[in-house]
């Protein structure tokens, strides 16, 4: 594919002066038909006798519109189009380009040659086996008839059109490229859809235009235009767009001449004529070079026009990117006058993502070599990548007619119908399918010199959403008077902008001016009361920063649960002596004001607001104060986890005082604290005076349990969870079904009514606290005894006879207090006992006197106090062995000394080593043998071979350094140094481990030998710990790779020596024996004298005898006749055609 630079000549103008247009370089008929319709097309606009083709009647006072001349030019230019021969379908799409691009210098530093040439390169690869695109670039003259004739001329030779630019061409495009099946992205139309052949490139200019006045409520508004024809059919097709959707466009008028006085002029047109509260500015952006709207804003500054009663909106830059940034105003740098008006220009432009510019976008296309490199970015018009998302949507949706058709030619319809439906990337941002790309709101700061994004619009949703910065209007101000909603109401007829709604809304205001004054005083009352809840220091409405969870890494708003305070039944005696007792999840505890609270969530998590009525109700249960009552602090409201959560979820929970022993029911299950009958009268004389408090306020529980019952660290008991159902009633939200286990504890009238059981009645706790007596007389769950499962409790209870009640022996407790309890359990609500006889009853159970529960605690304490001790030994030698043990393991990691380091917490620096002596060897043919056997084989082969060297090298002076697979590494000389004894120590150490192999036999394969080649040197190294995750120690230098070497160039039951250690071993004379190898290879090295070590004087251990070298074969591996038969066919499969490694 190839861009054709072809521009035409420009026959327009020459028809349209009178003069004959040359002909196009097709057929003399198609030449005939092209010329003679531009002639005709001049002579009827010079004459008047058409306009455009969306135009409408005026409203009354506006400026009125010129005469509709009919359908008479759409069908002459429908007959002159109809009588062009039909286009050969050849393999060449064309694409003509359609523009003022020799006639507006501004439009021609868009450069639309090389964006055209740009969408289609970067569209090559899927245009493979497809048709050719071709791109020709066509000149449309800046006046309105050459600019119709243009458009005429360009049909005859191309598949798809982008422009025209002239809205007086954009109808008659739209009829003619429907009937010649040419698609059309009418870039420039500022009030065209997507219809046939048609395919808007992006939202057209008028809907977001109108979308932006629609959000600020401004309908009155004035078109100011530049003298050019091309300006001036653009204000006439906006202003009938606008007024098609009901605006009142009051003034469409032209700044003729382009000078200062022609400014002033217009704009005192638009002070004559009807209010208005934005002017639209028809013409080239000041930003962009244009000369006319800087004269405009100069002379609205000069005549006051920029106080912020007016706003000017520039029309242009709807069709390009105005990306934010200080770049954007550098036309205004040195003109303070024009710098002070455009604080009253609100510039809407397409939305570029953030991060992005078309100055950006051009630089990376230079980057990449798709540009011209001697191109200036920043002399390029913006409308460059409009000019590229147009032909580019196009040209894809060349590729997915082609693809739906499945090859072969492809026509202008096709392609038009398959471009309204892709999603395409655009220049900058995402062009067609569903989502349109949204525009930006930019404005000035009066302060800076840079535009800022203000709002960002959606004019297919309606949707304005904020960018963070504000619109700064001059002055401070607020803007323009908003204009009444009809405006903006299709169904609604605005009469002289009074609604007609308004007088019917006048009486009601002045009905409501009486009432408001009665209601004044009841709303300050509550205003005020509002404000106390939510500051001050008897707020109720608390925030993530008003609690500091105790645990934040497991704790988030979410996490705040509807559990109690339980259970610690798990816990051992140890724990609950050391530390107090916590409920289950820690992470519903939190700080407020310096004291522990508790959380306790209200079911769901769509909490946005806290109703008022579960103000009231909380603020009532707020002023409950009592010993045995536990204390509310607030309401917890906050978003949902970590504050990330859809629009209208919440967290709402209810704030109370925090008791460090946790629930009544805990207490209960801890079979190892001894609980005397003291002690559990103590507990429930505190909670009948709680209940008994509760009820003198008119509190019914109705969900008192054991679980509902805390003990602080003074083991107090206190009720908590009163109220909870008037607060859930209060936030209209629904409780959970309560399981048969909670509600085991539920009086038989209330279970069989599931209202009354939510609201909760006298009688219905009376029963309650029976059953709770009954589980701290016994110890137990309520109704253990009876052997019955939870549901078949709470069915008996629903529905007797027979009765079903706990059963409590005579031994368990006074018989007082046992009568007292089934009192309680009558099955007539009017037969139990009130909470004030309760209470008085029981105190008779007790003689009157009062226990102190500390004095009960101490006895306690002391009985437990020589178990503790036992308990503190036997923890402490516990201790002991395990620190032995860590220690072990440390050492079997670690050298000692720098074990003893890191104890200490001391860093380890590297350490440099004169001289040390390393060993290296691996097993000649381990992959042979690992091919033979199975993974859990070798493993066990590693073992055991390592097990026998472990054993070995715990006789002599060295270090194991590490294994890697087959590999073994020891070194003698580091970390404790010990002069030259460490080459002895190395080669003693070889020797008994060569003798030890030679003996040694695999499990799996016993009668294939475990041959080891070994390599010794000696030299200079680095040693240290390196890492954090498991450290270890290493070593570093050339040594260690030397050493490597001897291993890797050895033979199997050789010990192979270097130079440097068999000097040592000389030195040290202690009857080493060594044997020449010769000049060896060492990698890296080049030639050097090796050594075998073949024994010592006084070793009379066995060696294995080295393996004879076979000539032309590999000497290190397993030969064929050494493998089992069994377990050839494995290895054969493993590696097929070879037998020896």
């Amino acid at each position: 594919m190839h861009i054709r630079e072809w521009l035409a000549e420009e026959t327009c103008e020459q028809a349209s002066e009178g003069g004959s247009a040359r002909p196009w370089p097709q057929t003399h008929f198609s030449m005939w038909a092209v010329t003679t319709g531009t002639l005709l097309v001049g002579r009827l606009r010079d004459a008047h006798l058409c306009t455009c083709a969306l135009g409408a009647p005026s409203r009354p006072g506006l400026s009125q519109a010129a005469p509709r001349s009919g359908p008479r030019l759409p069908l002459l230019l429908l007959l002159l189009l109809l009588l062009l021969p039909p286009h050969t379908h050849s393999s060449v799409f064309t694409i003509g380009v359609l523009g003022p691009w020799t006639c507006d210098p501004i439009f021609s530093r868009a450069r639309p040659d090389l964006a055209a040439r740009l969408a289609v390169s970067r569209l090559n690869p899927a245009l493979e086996g497809g048709p050719r695109v071709d791109v020709v670039l066509l000149p449309e003259p800046c006046r309105t008839p050459g600019a119709l004739g243009a458009v005429t001329s360009a049909l005859a030779r191309v598949s798809g059109l982008v422009g025209p630019v002239n809205s007086a061409a954009c109808r008659p495009a739209e009829l003619l490229t429907h009937e010649a099946g040419v698609a059309l992205v009418p870039w420039g139309c500022p009030g065209t859809r997507a219809a046939g052949t048609t395919v808007p490139a992006g939202t057209p200019a008028a809907d977001a235009l109108y979308a932006l006045l629609r959000a600020f409520r401004w309908a009155r508004v004035a078109l100011v235009t530049a003298p050019q024809d091309l300006w001036v059919e653009a204000g006439r097709a906006l202003a009938v767009a606008l007024r098609a959707r009901g605006l009142p466009v009051a003034l469409v008028t032209t700044m003729e001449p382009s000078n200062l006085a022609g400014a002033r002029e217009a704009l005192r047109r638009v002070l004559e004529g009807p209010s208005v509260r934005a002017v639209v500015m028809v013409m080239h952006s000041v930003l962009q070079g244009g000369e006319e709207q800087r004269r405009l804003l100069e002379a609205a500054e000069e005549l006051g026009l920029t106080d912020g009663s007016l706003v000017f909106l520039p029309f242009d830059t709807l069709h390009y990117v105005v990306t934010p940034g200080p770049e954007a105003l550098v036309a205004l740098a040195n003109n303070s006058q024009l710098r002070r008006a455009h604080d009253a220009v609100l510039t809407l432009t397409r939305h570029c993502p953030a991060g992005g510019s078309v100055l950006d976008s051009l630089r990376r296309a230079q980057e990449m070599r798709e540009l011209p490199p001697d191109l200036n970015p920043q002399q390029v018009s913006p409308l460059f990548g409009t000019i590229y998302e147009a032909v580019f949507m196009l040209v894809r949706g060349v590729v997915e007619a082609q693809a739906a058709r499945g090859g072969g030619w492809v026509s202008g319809a096709a392609v038009a119908r398959h471009a309204q439906d892709v999603q395409v990337p655009g220049f900058c941002g995402t062009l067609g399918g569903v989502d349109e790309p949204p525009f930006v709101l930019l404005d000035t700061d009066a302060v800076g010199d840079q535009l800022f994004a203000t709002y960002t619009l959606d004019p297919a949703r309606g949707s304005l959403r904020s960018s963070g910065t504000p619109v700064h209007f001059p002055q401070g101000g607020r803007g323009p008077v908003q204009d009444p909603w009809c405006w903006f109401d299709p169904d609604i007829i605005c009469s002289g902008g009074v609604e007609p709604s308004l007088v019917f809304l006048s009486f009601l205001l002045v009905v409501g001016i009486g009432l408001t004054g009665a209601f004044l005083a009841h709303y300050m009352r509550h205003r005020l009361l509002h404000i106390q809840m939510v500051s001050g220091p008897n707020k109720i409405i608390l925030t993530l920063d008003d609690i500091t969870f105790l645990y934040p890494q497991r704790s988030s708003s979410r996490k705040v649960v509807q559990g109690s305070r339980s259970s610690l039944a798990a816990r051992s005696v140890s724990d609950i002596r050391s530390v107090p007792s916590q409920p289950t999840d820690i992470s519903n505890i939190g700080l407020f004001e310096g004291d522990w609270v508790w959380l306790k969530k209200f079911p769901g998590d769509q909490h946005v607001a806290i109703h008022p009525a579960t103000k009231t109700a909380f603020s009532k249960l707020r002023e409950l104060r009592h010993e045995n009552v536990a204390l509310y602090l607030g309401l917890f409201l906050a978003p949902g986890a970590d504050g990330a959560t859809a629009p209208g979820e919440g967290i709402l929970a209810v704030v109370s005082e925090y008791c460090t022993r946790g629930s009544l029911h805990d207490l209960l299950v801890q079979r190892d604290i001894k609980l005397d009958w003291m002690f559990k009268s103590s507990l429930l004389l505190d909670l009948i005076k709680g209940m008994r408090y509760l009820h003198h306020r008119g509190v019914a529980h109705g969900r008192l349990k054991s679980r509902n019952c805390v003990v602080d660290g003074r083991f107090v008991l206190k009720v908590t969870d009163h109220g909870h159902g008037q607060l859930l009633e209060a936030q209209r939200v629904l409780p959970e079904l309560p399981s048969a286990e909670d509600q085991l504890w539920t009086s038989p009238e209330l279970l069989r009514d599931p209202a009354l059981e939510r609201h909760g009645t006298l009688a219905g706790d009376v029963f309650s606290l029976g059953i709770i007596m009954q589980e701290v007389v016994c110890r137990s769950a309520p109704y253990a005894m009876l052997e019955l499962t939870s549901k078949e409790v709470v069915q008996r209870l629903r529905n007797p006879p027979p009765l079903c009640r706990p059963s409590v022996s005579t031994d368990q407790a006074p018989m007082e207090c046992i009568q007292l309890m089934y009192q309680c359990w009558a099955e007539q609500p009017d037969l139990r006992p009130s909470m004030d006889r309760t209470f008085n009853l029981f105190k008779g159970i007790n003689k009157g006197g009062k226990r102190n529960i500390i004095d009960s605690m101490l006895r306690m304490l002391e009985q437990y106090s020589s178990n503790l001790e036992d308990l503190i030994r036997e923890r402490t030698e516990e201790l002991e062995l395990e620190k032995q043990k860590t220690d072990r393991l440390l050492t079997q990691m670690l050298p000692p000394s720098v074990a003893e380091a890191l104890k200490m917490g001391t860093p380890v620096e590297p350490e440099y080593f004169e001289e040390v002596t390393l060993y290296f060897s691996d097993i000649v043919g381990f992959t042979t043998i690992s091919a033979m056997s199975e993974p859990i084989e070798v493993v066990d082969l590693l073992n055991d071979l390592y097990t026998l060297f472990d054993a070995i090298i715990g006789a002599h002076d060295v270090y194991k350094v590490e294994t890697i697979g087959d590999a073994y590494m020891v070194a003698s000389g580091l970390p404790q140094r010990n002069g030259q004894r460490h080459a002895a120590e190395i080669a003693n150490m070889a020797l008994d481990i060569l003798s030890a192999v030679g003996s040694f036999r695999m499990r799996h394969m016993r009668e294939v030998p475990v041959r080891i080649r070994i390599g010794l040197h000696s030299g200079p190294c680095v040693a240290g710990v390196v890492g954090l995750t498991m450290p270890r120690y290493c070593l570093f230098g050339d040594t260690v790779n030397t050493a490597s070497r001897m291993e890797s160039t050895g033979l199997p039951y050789r010990i192979h020596v270097n130079l440097s250690t068999v000097q040592i071993l000389r030195t040290l004379d202690e009857g080493f024996q060594t044997e020449v190898r010769g000049r060896t290879e060492l990698k890296g090295k080049g030639a050097e004298d090796t050594y075998w070590l073949v024994g010592r004087l006084g070793f009379n251990k066995p060696i294995p005898k080295p393996p004879d070298l076979q000539p032309g074969t590999s000497n290190h591996g397993i030969s064929l006749q050494e493998i089992p038969p069994e377990r050839r066919w494995k290895l054969e499969k493993a590696r097929p055609g070879q037998f020896q490694i």
